[in-house]
Parts: C-alpha cells; sequence; structure tokens
C-alpha cells in the first residue's frame, strides 16, 4: 500500500510558510489530506480486489434492431411467457475455469464504465493537482524568494529585542508621561468584568504584550543587539523597496485560487453526472460462442457499492473545498489588498510614522494578519523612521562612549576646547556628559536633536553646524539663549536656518554660510536680527545683491561685518554708512569695479579687505585719509594696474597688500608710508624698486615674489627690522653684502632666481637658520663652511 506520506513533496515543504496560511488554505490542505486517502484507499482496493464475476445468460440473442431496454426486458420475462430457450452447445476443452477468468477480463474491461474503473485515480489525480495549486505560490520561483526573504526577516523582526523595547516606549519624549500611561492602562486592566469595557481600553491585541513590555526592568540592548537590529532596519527598507514594485504574489495567489473554483466546477459537473454509472450489475456481450457457447454474460462489479458510497463522499469534499474557495475569491476581490494601513497599529503603540504599504507588501501582511495581526504589529516598528532612529542613537551611545568623546577634545583657534564629529548617524547622548566642553562642532550630521540635557554643559559657549538638521528641545533652546556666544551654520537652503538662532540675545559672533537668497527678486533672506543685543561679529558667506535690512537692524552695535558674495555682483552698499562702529569690513568676491563711496564714512575703521573683486582703478583711495584710524589696507588679487599717489596720505597704514594685481612701477610716494610694517608686492609686474624703500624703518615683513625685478637697491637693507623677507622667482643675480645688516632676519626666500654665489656675509644675520632660508641646495653650498655650519645649527 502506498503511504500518504509520499505525496509531501506537493504541499509545503516549510513550516515557517504557516503565517501566510489563511485559515481557509489550512482547512483545504486538510479536505485535500482526506480526499488523498480516498483516492489511495479506492486504489488500493482497485488494484488488490477489484474484479468482476460473469455468468452466461441462456436466452435467444435478440434482434439485431433490438434495443438494450427490450433486452433487459427479455430478461426479466416472467415464467407463465411460453419462451422456449435454445440449448447452447460449444467447444468443449475441459478448460472452464480459465475459460470464465478470461471472460471476465474481457467483461471489465469492455462492459465496465470507465468511470468505475477509473475513478480512484481520478481522485487522486484532482487531489494532486488540487495540492499542488495550493502550495504553488511557495514554490514558483519569481514568488517564492520574496516569501523566503520575508518569512526570515518577519522571524528575527518578531524575535528581536529592539522590537519589544520600541513597543514598551509608546509616543512622547517625556518618560515621567510615559509612566503615567502605563499606570492608567494597568488600572483599567485590572477592573471586574463587570465594569468598564473594551472601548474604554486599548484595542484587545495590544493589552497583553503592554502588561510584559511596560516593567520596570526594561530591555537593554547591548551592542549586539543594536547593531542587529540596525541591519534588520537595512533589510526590510530594502526588502520594501523591492517587493512594493510589483505584485507578483497577489497575482499568483488570485490566479490559483480562480484555478481551484474552476476545477471545482469541472468536479462537481462530471462526477454528478456519471457516480451513476457505478452498477453492481452489468451486462456484458462477448463474441466467444465457438468456445464457450454463449455470448451474452450478467456480470456482478464487486467494488462497485463501496465505490459508489466513495464517489458520494468525494464529492461532498469537493464540494465543500470549491465553497471555501468561492469565499477565499470573494475576499480577494471585495477588500482592497494591494494596500495595507497600519493606522490601528499607529494608534495603539503611539509610532506615528509608520508608512503604509502597497502591492505585494500589503498582500503579505494582510495574509499574515489572517494567521495572527500581533506579526504585523511587531513588523511594523521596523518601518519606523522614529523607531530607526531610537535604535540609531543607542547604538551610537554604545559606539561613543564618554572616554571615547574626551579623547578627541582639542584647543581650537579661539582658545577653547572643541570637540568636532564629522559624518555621524546622529548626536550621541554621551557628548552631554563632557561638562568641560567648550565649543561643540558638528559636520555632516543628519538627525541631530539636542535634548534638555545640554544643560549640563555650562562651559559650552561655541556651536558649529556645518549641513546638519537640528531639532531642539525647549529647555536646551533656553540653555543656548542664555549661554552661547558663537554660532557658526553652514547650509544649502536658507530654509535650513534654524528659526531659534534669532533669540540667542547673547551671541557675540555669527557665522553663516549657504545660499541666503537663491532669486534675487526676493528682498528677504533674514528674519530680523534685533533681538541679538550683544552680536559684535557677523560674517555672511552667500550670493546676496544688496545688504539685507537684518543686518541694518544690528548695525549700531555691530563690529566686525563680513561678505563673501561668491561672485555675485554686491550693489547698493549705502547701508554701510550706518555701521559707525564697524573696525573691520570685508567685501570679499563682490564683483567691485571700484572701491564703494560708503566705505569713507566708517571712521571708525581699522581694517579693510576687498580681495577677489574687479578693482582696475583706485583713485578714490584719496578718501581713505579721513579713516585716521585704517592700519591695513587689503586690495589683493584685483586687477589694479598702478597705484596712485594719494596712497602717500594714509600714514597710519601698518599693513598693506597689493600681492595678485598688475601692477609695473612702483611709486615712490608709497613709501612715504613710514608706519608699513607689513608690505606685500608678490605676483605683480614689478621690475624696480625705488630706493626711498628705505624710509620704513618699522617693515618687518616685504615680499615680491613673481616678479621681475633684476637687482635690490642697497636702501632695502637699511630697513633693520626686517625678519622675513621673500625675493624668489625673480631675475636677481646679485645679492648685495649690505644684507648682513638684516640682523634679525629669521626668513629669507631667493628660490628661483640667477645667483651663482651667495655673500659670506649672511653669516651675520644671526638669527637666520637653514630652514628659514629658501634656496637651492647647491647655492647652500657655496657658502663658506662655517656659515653652513653656523646655520645647521639650531
Amino acid at each position: 500500500m502506498i503511504p500518504v506520506m509520499e505525496f509531501r513533496q506537493f504541499s509545503e515543504q516549510q513550516p515557517a510558510f504557516r503565517v501566510l496560511k489563511p485559515w481557509w488554505d489550512v482547512f483545504t490542505d486538510y479536505l485535500s489530506v482526506v480526499m488523498l486517502m480516498i483516492g489511495v484507499f479506492g486504489c488500493t482496493l482497485q488494484v488488490m480486489q477489484d474484479k468482476i464475476i460473469c455468468l452466461p445468460q441462456r436466452v435467444l440473442p435478440p434482434p439485431e434492431n433490438t434495443s438494450e431496454v427490450e433486452v433487459k426486458s427479455l430478461l426479466h420475462l416472467q415464467p407463465n411467457i411460453s419462451a422456449a430457450p435454445r440449448e447452447m452447445t460449444g467447444l468443449k476443452t475441459d478448460l472452464d475455469l480459465q475459460q470464465y477468468s478470461f471472460i471476465n477480463q474481457m467483461c471489465y474491461e469492455k462492459a465496465l464504465h470507465w468511470y468505475a474503473k477509473y475513478f480512484p485515480y481520478l481522485v487522486l489525480i484532482h487531489t494532486l493537482i488540487f495540492m499542488v495549486c495550493s502550495n504553488f505560490w511557495f514554490k514558483f520561483p519569481g514568488s517564492s524568494s520574496k516569501i523566503e526573504h520575508f518569512i526570515s526577516m518577519l522571524g528575527k523582526c518578531f524575535d528581536s529585542p529592539w522590537t519589544t523595547r520600541a513597543l514598551s516606549e509608546v509616543s512622547g519624549e517625556n518618560p515621567e508621561e510615559k509612566d503615567k500611561k502605563s499606570i492608567t492602562l494597568r488600572s483599567n486592566i485590572t477592573v471586574s468584568p463587570g465594569e468598564g469595557s473594551l472601548e474604554k481600553t486599548q484595542s484587545l491585541r495590544s493589552i497583553p504584550e503592554k502588561i510584559v513590555v511596560d516593567k520596570p526592568s526594561a530591555s537593554v540592548l547591548d551592542k549586539k543587539e543594536g547593531e542587529q537590529a540596525k541591519a534588520l532596519f537595512e533589510k526590510v527598507k530594502k526588502f520594501r523597496l523591492h517587493v512594493e514594485e510589483g505584485d507578483i504574489l497577489y497575482l499568483m495567489y488570485v490566479r490559483q485560487t480562480v484555478f481551484k473554483v474552476f476545477k471545482f466546477l469541472l468536479i462537481i459537473a462530471y462526477n454528478s453526472s456519471l457516480v451513476n454509472k457505478v452498477r453492481n450489475r452489468v451486462h456484458c456481450v462477448v463474441e466467444i460462442q465457438d468456445m464457450t457457447g454463449y455470448t451474452n454474460f450478467e456480470c456482478n462489479h464487486t467494488m462497485a457499492h463501496l465505490f459508489s458510497k466513495l464517489s458520494y463522499c468525494y464529492l461532498c469534499l469537493v464540494a465543500v473545498y470549491g465553497l471555501t474557495s468561492l469565499y477565499t475569491s470573494y475576499w480577494l476581490f471585495y477588500r482592497s489588498l494591494k494596500e495595507y494601513s497600519f493606522e490601528y497599529v499607529r494608534q495603539e503603540t503611539g509610532i506615528n510614522d509608520i508608512p503604509d504599504v502597497k502591492n505585494d507588501f500589503a498582500f503579505m501582511l494582510h495574509m499574515i494578519d489572517q494567521y495572527d495581526p500581533l506579526y504585523s504589529k511587531r513588523f511594523a516598528v521596523f518601518l519606523s523612521e522614529v523607531s530607526e532612529n531610537k535604535l540609531k542613537q543607542l547604538n551610537l551611545n554604545h559606539e561613543w562612549t564618554a572616554e571615547k568623546l574626551r579623547q578627541r577634545l582639542q584647543t581650537n583657534s579661539n582658545n577653547r576646547l572643541e570637540l568636532q564629529l564629522f559624518m555621524l548617524p546622529g548626536l550621541p547622548d554621551t557628548v552631554f556628559e563632557l561638562t568641560e566642553l567648550q565649543s561643540l562642532k558638528l559636520e555632516i550630521i543628519n538627525n541631530v536633536t539636542i535634548l534638555a540635557s545640554i544643560s549640563q554643559l555650562e562651559n559650552l559657549q561655541e556651536l558649529s553646524l556645518y549641513q546638519c538638521s537640528l531639532k531642539l528641545h525647549t529647555t536646551a533652546t533656553s540653555f543656548l539663549k542664555e549661554n552661547l556666544k558663537v554660532l557658526r551654520v553652514k547650509f544649502d537652503d536658507n530654509r535650513e536656518l534654524p528659526n531659534w538662532m534669532y533669540g540667542l540675545r547673547n551671541l557675540e559672533e555669527l557665522y553663516l554660510t549657504g545660499s541666503l537668497c537663491p532669486d534675487a527678486s526676493k528682498n528677504i533672506v533674514l528674519e530680523s536680527l534685533r533681538d541679538m543685543k550683544c552680536l559684535k561679529t557677523l560674517s555672511l558667506k552667500s550670493n546676496l545683491t544688496k545688504i539685507p535690512q537684518s543686518i541694518v537692524d544690528v548695525s549700531s552695535h555691530l563690529l566686525r561685518l563680513y561678505f563673501h558674495n561668491d561672485g555675485t555682483k554686491l550693489v547698493m552698499l549705502n547701508n554701510l554708512k550706518k555701521m559707525t562702529n564697524l573696525i573691520e569690513l570685508e567685501l570679499v568676491r563682490c564683483d567691485l569695479e571700484r572701491i564703494p563711496h560708503a566705505i569713507f564714512s566708517l571712521t571708525n575703521l581699522q581694517e579693510l579687505d576687498l580681495k577677489e573683486n574687479n578693482l582696475r582703478s583706485i583713485e578714490e583711495i584719496i578718501s581713505f585719509q579721513h579713516l585716521r584710524k585704517l592700519t591695513c589696507l587689503k586690495l589683493w588679487y584685483n586687477s589694479i594696474m598702478y597705484i596712485p599717489e594719494h596712497i602717500k596720505k594714509l600714514g597710519s597704514l601698518e599693513r598693506l597688500y597689493f600681492c595678485h594685481n598688475k601692477i609695473e612701477v612702483l611709486p615712490s610716494h608709497l613709501f612715504l608710508c613710514n608706519k608699513l610694517r607689513y608690505l606685500d608686492l608678490s605676483n605683480n609686474d614689478i621690475r624696480f624698486i625705488p630706493p626711498e624703500i628705505g624710509v620704513l624703518q618699522s617693515l618687518q615683513y616685504f615680499s615680491v615674489v613673481c616678479n621681475k625685478i633684476e637687482n635690490l637697491p642697497d636702501e632695502l637693507f637699511f630697513c633693520k627690522k626686517l625678519k622675513i623677507l621673500k625675493l624668489g622667482k625673480n631675475s636677481l643675480s646679485i645679492l648685495s653684502p649690505k644684507v648682513s645688516y638684516l640682523a634679525l632676519l629669521t626668513y629669507l626666500d631667493l628660490k628661483c632666481n640667477h645667483f651663482e654665489v651667495l655673500p659670506q656675509e649672511l653669516g651675520c644675520c644671526h638669527a637666520l637658520k637653514r630652514s628659514g632660508l629658501i634656496v637651492e641646495e647647491t647655492l647652500f653650498e657655496t657658502l663658506p663652511s662655517d656659515v653652513r655650519d653656523q646655520m645647521n645649527a639650531e
């Protein structure tokens, strides 16, 4: 006998797939097993016992045109009918047993209806087809791979410790509120059944879980569990993008269901019409009269009664199977299975950002709900960005401990103890344990959340945000308003500017870098800064076309203003006149063709930087004589071709930058600015240095690198306070021995000239060492050995 277990290959092989088998699939699977047993039982009986027993019929053969009904009537003639049967004669072979065995076989094959013979095999074939149809979507390559991945992730998400922890933390950042909710929930659950109703409590599906997870001993993830949960979030995210693209699972299930309904109708149709063909008595006509003497035989089908009962039983099972398939079809087409809403999960868990899904993802979740809605609820945790961010924060805290962060502390240019964090998934909460921190610099970090615990950083004065999306707790905002002194923000869009920035009443320095005004027609680029009563320094690196009104609001107490305009032309600078207290002004890359007249009203100005503009003429420089406090003038990286004589009236200048211009001639009047300590004339077309340079007795830095100078005046070496002298990349061939007058010289650049030998008088420059002498090695070897040894000595 064939064991039923041999047919397991036609059904589900992986027990894990049971979560995708709703009750109707389980029910029809059991029906299939029963039908399979009927088929196997019938086949076994047919092989081992099914037979037909025939006896000869001694009657006159009916005429050729007599119908079968008339033949049957003849078989049942009453005794009183006078019909004389004739004696049959045949060949005597003394093999009667073999003859009638042969008759039985012939009649079984010829006279017995095919349905009575093959009924068990039909049951077996139909049942196997039903079993294949029920599980075909688990076997089809295009759908089975998605199902396997989904089941694998579903099990891991269900068992993940993070799922329990996330569901225990109902929405709301205040732990006290969560505790109150938990207490209220427990009180509602412990009331007697007669009091209260289900409507007053939350959904029954979520209550058991919350009782378990809302215990004081909340689960705490270790580092390994956190990393596993993080990997699950990534898998779910990628799987969702892949599965939501199509609906092959839905179509496969619909097709196999429709096929089962069609097959059910087919089976019912032909079986109900043929089931009455299973009879006990069978009339058989065999042309074997010459051997046995008989042609007509009356036969008995021994298994007809049992097969008839089995066929009716089978029809009942198929009918139940078909009705179940019809219900499945109704469920498939009546409900929108290509969309799945987590609305009830959002309400029960408080995780409000769980997205609704579609296509195959939605269909599998609908199928899981038929098994147990708890699966989709726990799986939904891994679709939430809020939950993912909490997990990232937890992993971040594991990775970046307070001790590790403390090792990264450095002193910045403002002499503050600074912590710099770059490209992290978030801000570790352990940062707020560094009470000694004075400056916090965050670069390219998304989802930065500054909690109320920042108030522990009592020494924090400086905050730098470079392309960071920031969220602040209310208490954190109040703390920053009172304590923050320096704020640096780099952004891509002015909408990314934090709104709390405008309320920093104690802020002293503000540095903004980014596109403030993408559309030149818009006038509003910044909100008012008037609440910043202590603001002294403002830096804007943007693409403004005019000075915003928000800057004018703080003009009365602003001391330093830096504009870096990225090549966009800055016009309408009249508002600068209101900034009478400015001591430093930078207008860099503003496409200025002339020096703005508004600058001449800034009587307190000490430093002016007009770098990388389009200045060709600086005749307006005469007006700088009214700026009595101007000590530093930077006109570098322009297109200036000559220096006007009016430069001599800037008697207060100490630092002058003319590098990277197109100057060919140095006027002698330039050196009447006798307070100059720093003079940079590098990268021009200068050929000659006037001897009047000797007037600059305070000169400490002088650079003419990258010019066309062929000779140096001896008066240059009368500037005895020179410490840095840069003469590289010129056409010099001789260095005067009077270089020995420069006793304070520490840096001398002579590289890329035409020198053949260096004067030994360099040995008198006792402050000059080999590291400060920039010259070819072969030229350095021309110095006497004692001079070389002196320079090499540290």
